[in-house]
């Protein structure tokens, strides 16, 4: 019994569940935009992020090729002060601009802004910690936006 319920768990280990991720260069072919050109301005940590996810955009030319030049910048604000003056609550607010062009025609902007409120903590180095972290999960989000907004355009 116990060999048959072993057996049935490695079974299920070792069979996948078909997961793939979304912009994998094995989907890069249902994308109907290629990039000829990136260009970055601002913050480095989000920069890094968004080259990151754009890499795989590069690779093949389609017919709708996009130059961009994207400037990102990250606000931190104090949202509130207990009664010594001490922060206990922020919003990061991560801002986007994008200005890309089609064959050096025309040439648009896309703006988007994506932020995340939470609490301070004691220990700084987990703070920091923790905002890099909130920091790369909102550049993600804004690249997903990016290439939800590039595949729209006509």
């Amino acid at each position: 019994m116990i060999r048959k319920i072993f057996l049935l768990i490695i079974f299920l280990l070792i069979s996948s569940c078909g997961y793939e991720t979304i912009y994998s260069k094995k989907n890069i072919n249902v994308y109907n935009f290629s990039l000829n050109e990136t260009n970055f301005i601002g913050d480095r940590i989000i920069n890094l992020k968004i080259k990151e996810k754009l890499n795989n955009f590069t690779l093949n030319k389609k017919e709708k090729n996009f130059t961009l030049k994207i400037n990102s910048s990250v606000d931190r604000v104090i949202l509130g002060k207990d009664t010594s003056g001490d922060p206990t609550s922020f919003r990061m607010m991560v801002k986007v601009r994008v200005e890309f062009s089609r064959k050096d025609k025309v040439k648009n902007n896309i703006s988007i802004v994506e932020s995340f409120n939470y609490n301070n903590n004691n220990n700084k180095l987990d703070l920091k910690k923790y905002e890099r972290e909130v920091k790369n999960n909102l550049a993600e989000l804004i690249t997903n936006e990016l290439i939800f907004k590039l595949t729209q355009i006509q």
